[in-house]
């Protein structure tokens, strides 16, 4: 696939269903009304596409395994996860396959749709600050269920970086313990340089607001690390892929040195992995990765 048409994959953080859609001839409306707010747990996918196809006809199916909120975190594993998606994906085609795994190895296991209408499976397009407090909201809501002090948070593209600032802004130094982030727009994306001349479109307007707010050299981007990139007491995993085609370049996923940050780069541990933005959830390299990141005392090393 050439440059032009890995960039028609997405403006930015998981704009590739967009081009998914459009390549299969998916449609991103049509969902009535009484489908669009039943809320139902969709089968285990083993790629994004699969995922993608059907959160369109299901636009608020919740992942398996996701969102039992009488679970009880035991002791092996006594902070819950909250999975949070990326930009124009929502909670169910992100995380059709890692949220299984979660629950099979005993975690209780929580995912949101953010930033966008019941109506639609394309979500993670609003105004970053307001979805940072739909986070928050949620995460007080998982606390409050299952009685644990803290959550660790695993994001896709947007969803690891976004929760940034509900740490650092919005009370959630204190309820969570790591964040984990996929391919994490934490330094915004120069799109292979599209960002100087989408820079001129007014930032954080509809309709994709969360989109020229992760253009490299964004207002938001720049406050959001002007003041320190991370806060301590919580710990930091990034884990980026070389053939990002969204965040660009891949190395904005990172976050500066310290002790509490580490930062990963799928190839090193799987050089012939080709693996790019969208496929990284589903990419049992990177699975393992975050398994290791939220549970370190058995951190296995990945093969391919």
């Amino acid at each position: 696939m050439n440059r032009a048409a890995r960039l028609l994959r997405g403006l930015v953080a998981g704009t590739g269903a967009l081009a998914l859609a459009t390549v299969t001839g998916i449609g991103m409306t049509g969902v009535s009304s009484a489908e669009a707010t039943a809320v139902e747990t969709g089968p285990r996918q083993d790629d994004f596409l699969s995922a993608f196809a059907y959160s369109q006809q299901h636009p608020n199916a919740v992942p398996a395994g996701s969102n039992d909120f009488s679970c009880e975190p035991g002791g092996e594993h006594p902070d819950p996860v909250v999975l949070v998606h990326g930009t124009f994906e929502n909670r169910y085609d992100n995380w059709a396959e890692l949220s299984p795994e979660l629950a099979e190895r005993g975690y209780c296991v929580f995912s949101l749709n953010y930033g966008g209408g019941a109506n639609s499976a394309i979500k993670g397009t609003g105004e970053i600050t307001r979805s940072a407090r739909e986070l928050s909201g949620f995460v007080d809501r998982v606390l409050a269920a299952t009685g644990a002090e803290e959550v660790d948070i695993v994001g896709h593209s947007q969803g690891g970086m976004m929760p940034r600032y509900y740490i650092e802004n919005l009370g959630g130094a204190s309820e969570v313990d790591s964040l984990v982030g996929l391919v994490p727009s934490n330094h915004g994306t120069t799109l292979y340089g599209l960002n100087q001349l989408a820079g001129f479109l007014p930032e954080g307007q509809p309709p994709c607001a969360s989109c020229t707010q992760q253009l490299a050299g964004s207002d938001f981007i720049t406050e959001l690390n002007s003041d320190g990139e991370t806060v301590p007491g919580v710990d930091y995993t990034n884990i980026a892929t070389k053939y990002d085609e969204v965040v660009t370049p891949y190395t904005s996923a990172f976050l500066e040195a310290g002790p509490n940050v580490t930062n990963l780069t799928l190839q090193d541990f799987c050089a012939i992995d080709l693996t790019e933005h969208i496929g990284i959830s589903y990419n049992g390299t990177a699975q393992q990765l975050v398994f290791n990141a939220l549970d370190p005392a058995n951190a296995q090393r990945p093969g391919c």
